[in-house]
């Protein structure tokens, strides 16, 4: 019976070891020691993705039939070189019925007026931020126990004791920050923002195109007025500006030339005989830059448009009195 009893506590010990749990581990920091450093992301790990910042909405244009890149551009007063490369498009004669076309530069790619992005940290570096006045260390002070001295920390200073010095130690004289005994200087105004050129028809020095007679003026229709002259007559730059356009792609323009003088204002010279400028060549007011002709009209004339911001303008009511 006794060996009976004895092999049943041994089974009942071994039963209580076999459900006891070890204690739950904590790591805990010592108290005063820095916490411990959070490590950043490596590059590469999956992270959620970040919210785009709400932004001006880009304009769009759906491609009608009949529309070319050219067509496009010159409705909004773009150059269709930057108009394809914000789209993508390689082959410039290609575009599809449908096709939504951005008129701005997409977020990321840099572009006309397109702002430099900031500098990236690198990777696990943090800001770092410098304080204008650097705090010592602070010093206290509290009478020891069995002694009639103070104990100035950090230097470990001793003077003698006495409720007079108790009391400087333990309601010392704020000092003014050294800012406070400058006297403050006002600040300067801020400096006027130079108004921006191009956006009133006064910061362009226009020319008449052609010397002959007005045989159309301008309409919502033509989009333009029509100047009558001879085969060969000089066709010249109305200002200042950058051959955008010069090719016969356009339907209805025939040799055609594009300037554009800034950001708001171009001029279009159509049905040329012969294109005597360069896309992209900079050219100056009354320089020759074609000869009037007749192609994709019936007869010898120079249509001339002005467009503020791509939309036609009377160039009447812009141009210098003949």
């Amino acid at each position: 019976m006794r060996s009976r009893a004895a092999v049943a506590l041994l089974l009942v010990a071994l039963a209580g070891c076999a459900v006891r749990r070890p204690a739950p581990v904590s790591e805990r920091t010592p108290e005063g020691a820095p916490a411990p450093e959070v490590q950043a992301p490596l590059a590469g790990a999956a992270q959620a993705p970040a919210q785009a910042a709400p932004g001006k909405p880009i304009a769009t244009h759906t491609v009608k039939r009949g529309d070319t890149l050219v067509s496009i551009a010159l409705q909004y007063g773009l150059d269709y070189r930057e108009l394809a490369a914000w789209n993508g498009i390689t082959n410039l004669a290609h575009i599809s019925v449908g096709q939504v076309l951005l008129l701005a530069p997409p977020p990321g790619m840099a572009g006309r007026g397109t702002p430099a992005p900031a500098p990236a940290l690198a990777p696990g570096a943090a800001a770092v931020t410098t304080p204008l006045v650097s705090a010592g260390p602070p010093i206290e002070a509290r009478p020891l126990a069995n002694t009639p001295t103070l104990k100035v920390e950090p230097r470990g200073e001793k003077v003698p004791y006495s409720d007079k010095a108790m009391a400087e130690f333990s309601n010392p004289e704020p000092s003014l920050p050294a800012a406070a005994t400058t006297p403050s200087q006002p600040a300067p105004p801020p400096a006027a923002e130079p108004p921006k050129a191009g956006t009133q028809k006064e910061d362009i020095d226009w020319m008449w195109p052609a010397k002959g007679k007005v045989i159309a003026p301008f309409s919502e229709a033509s989009k333009g007025m029509d100047i009558a002259g001879k085969r060969g007559t000089p066709v010249v730059a109305a200002a200042d500006g950058r051959v955008i356009y010069a090719d016969a792609g356009l339907r209805g323009y025939g040799k055609l030339v594009i300037i554009r003088h800034n950001d708001t204002w171009l001029s279009a010279y159509a049905h040329n005989d012969a294109i005597l400028v360069k896309e992209q060549q900079e050219v100056r007011k009354g320089q020759k830059i074609a000869e009037m002709g007749s192609t994709d009209a019936d007869r010898v004339e120079l249509h001339f448009e002005i467009r503020r911001q791509g939309k036609p303008v009377d160039p009447a009511k812009v141009l210098p009195p003949m």
